[in-house]
């Protein structure tokens, strides 16, 4: 079991989604607790951290193994994730 840490950018991305892609989100977030690499999770190649898909959004995320941690800095729509 890992803790999970929202950044407030990734707070601030949470609360501008609509109720239903919440929902969503919210299943994947209890899946990294779980797990911070299931299946389907890809490794950035542009910058350090992992991404993990929902729907049209994407969750960007880094661990530290350490500390049993997963930071959860930014969830935004696909167009938007990577600039």
């Amino acid at each position: 079991m890992r803790k999970l840490l929202l950044l407030p950018s990734a707070k601030k991305d949470i609360d501008s989604l609509p109720d239903h892609i919440f929902k969503k989100i919210k299943e994947k977030l209890l899946i990294l607790k779980d797990n911070s690499r299931p299946s389907g999770c890809i490794k950035l190649t542009s910058e350090e951290g992992y991404r993990l898909r929902s729907g049209d959004y994407r969750i960007l995320y880094r661990i530290d193994d350490k500390e049993r941690a997963v930071y959860i800095y930014k969830i935004k729509h696909r167009r938007e994730a990577y600039r």
